[in-house]
This record gives C-alpha cells, sequence and structure tokens, in this order.
C-alpha cells in the first residue's frame, strides 16, 4: 500500500525563463499561475495555484519532484518508511512550506539522485482557468502526470520506489538486452513515475514529464502550435501499447522533454498484470515513422 496520491508538483531550474514563456503559454497552452519568485514562471493546469514551476539560474535541472499525500498522518508514515530505509529526510520550515503551496513538506533525495518532496494540504485557486486551447488537463485523483527520472542506481532505486514508497509495478520497456525501463502507479494512471537507467549528472536531471489533456483535438492544436513556434519534435503523434496514450513529445528549453498526450488508460488492479513487458521493438507510437526511444534517452543525447 502507498500513501503517495499522485504527482503533485514540479519544480525546475531554467536559464531560459523568457523562451519556456513563449513554449508553455503559446506552444502547449497552459494557463499563467503566481508564485513567491517574481522572476519565475508558474504554470497552472487546474485549480491549484500552479503544477509545474519554473525558477531563473544558470543551468537547467530540476529542484523538486513534488509527491502529494492525503494529510498529515499519510506524510508522517512517508517520512517514517524512508528514515527506516537510511534515508536523511528533512522537514521544511514553515516558510518554505508556504512557498511551495503546501502546508507541510518533507524532503529527501531518492538512489538516483533526484530531489523528492512529499507534501499534503495544497494551496487552491478557485478563479476560473483559462488555457490557450481551451483544454482541460487530466488531473484531480490522477494528479498533474507523469515523470520518468533517470539514475544510475537502477535496481537500488526501483526498489526504493516500490519497497519503501510504495509503487505499484505497471509493466516495464526493454530497450536493449536485459535494460528495461520500470513503470511504477499510485492510482488509475497506468503510471505516475518511470524509473529509466542512465547517468544522472543533476543537469536536467528529468527524461520527461508527461501532461495529459482531454480531447484529441487539443493534442493537435498544441503539436502544430510547437512547431510554429520552432520547438523540436522527439517523437511525433502516435499511441502508446502500454498505457494506450496518443501523444507527441517536444523538447522543452533546457534539454529534456514533454509528453503531451489524450486517452490515456486507467489501470483497474484487480486486473493488471503487473509482469507485462513491451517489447523495445514495439514500444507505442505506432502511426509514426519517428524514432520511438527517442523520448527515453539521457537527456542530451
Amino acid at each position: 500500500m502507498t500513501h503517495i496520491r499522485g504527482l503533485g508538483y514540479l519544480k525546475v531550474q531554467t536559464q531560459h525563463i523568457e523562451r519556456w514563456r513563449e513554449f508553455a503559454l503559446e506552444g502547449l497552452g497552459f494557463a499563467e499561475g503566481d508564485g513567491p519568485d517574481p522572476d519565475g514562471l508558474y504554470l497552472r493546469m487546474d485549480e491549484r495555484r500552479s503544477r509545474l514551476r519554473l525558477v531563473p539560474g544558470d543551468t537547467d535541472k530540476v529542484l523538486a519532484v513534488g509527491w502529494e499525500v492525503r494529510d498529515q498522518y499519510a506524510l508522517a508514515a512517508v517520512r517514517e518508511a524512508v528514515e527506516k530505509s537510511g534515508t536523511a529526510v528533512t522537514a521544511l520550515p514553515a516558510k518554505e512550506a508556504a512557498e511551495r503551496d503546501a502546508e507541510e513538506v518533507i524532503a529527501f533525495t531518492d538512489p538516483g539522485g533526484t530531489p523528492v518532496e512529499v507534501f499534503f494540504g495544497p494551496v487552491l485557486d478557485h478563479s476560473p482557468l483559462r488555457t490557450r486551447f481551451a483544454q482541460k488537463f487530466v488531473t484531480g485523483a490522477m494528479g498533474m502526470g507523469h515523470v520518468v527520472l533517470p539514475t544510475p542506481n537502477f535496481a537500488e532505486t526501483a526498489a526504493f520506489y516500490n519497497e519503501v514508497l510504495g509503487f505499484l509495478p505497471r509493466g516495464a520497456m526493454k530497450v536493449g538486452g536485459p535494460v528495461r525501463i520500470r513503470f511504477m502507479g499510485v492510482n488509475q494512471r497506468h503510471h505516475s513515475a518511470a524509473i529509466c537507467p542512465a547517468p544522472h549528472d543533476g543537469a536536467p536531471g528529468l527524461v520527461h514529464l508527461m501532461v495529459e489533456v482531454d480531447t484529441l483535438d487539443a493534442v493537435g492544436i498544441a503539436l502544430d502550435a510547437v512547431k510554429e513556434h520552432g520547438f523540436s519534435i522527439s517523437s511525433t503523434l502516435g499511441r502508446h501499447t502500454n498505457d494506450k496514450m496518443v501523444s507527441f513529445y517536444v523538447r522543452a528549453p533546457g534539454g529534456w522533454d514533454i509528453e503531451y498526450g489524450c486517452e490515456g488508460m486507467l489501470v483497474d488492479e484487480a486486473h493488471y498484470t503487473a509482469e507485462e513487458i513491451t517489447k523495445d521493438s514495439y514500444w507505442g507510437h505506432d502511426w509514426s515513422g519517428s524514432e520511438p526511444l527517442a523520448a527515453f534517452a539521457p537527456p542530451g543525447k
């Protein structure tokens, strides 16, 4: 059993705030939110004040992957499990928690080097959400989307998410020989995290972020928009064979990807077979002629 409910937020440092503004607002249709750094960019997807948070810096890297739990009791349980695993945990001061729009936050680093935060009590913004393409992002009980994380310590990192944080195995993808990417879920979304065997040098420390919208039309409009604004398509439109998502991948400023899709499958744990393996020769995007594994290549490759 996991106390993690879903991906709550992603905080990223970037050298390219203005290019990100064009990418996220004009290309992908996020709504602009607000946050504590006047020079930052805070992106809304739903009633949260922001989900994707970008702050300026001299490098591009992930500062925090934020996972949400129900309440203070769930947060305490996660902290106990992480500390028992031998991983140091820090409780953030109230001011820093407030800057994250949360009541309480704990922070630690996973075995792959990813900075992780776990929180409860998000701040809500009930003002009307006006996305550029009038699309609705699929969030709610399934969280913000999913992240694919690189790690040089694959077995240890996978065990940490499965055995310590309680993520459920949701299949794997072969990437050559015995190497596999492991998919993991915490709710009905097929996966909220995936662990990718790859170097992790802290820049950017992320393979990709997936966000889901409500219609195929919105996906197509965004694909046209990012092309029009000169952003590079890593893998063009197609349907995945594991989570059934219809999506494309686009390279974000800073060297990692955003997957933008719709129609992701809902997992019924009563019938799901965790041992499902997706062959490297038939991973997905089966409509396209693009390189199917490009979106899972280590950042910068």
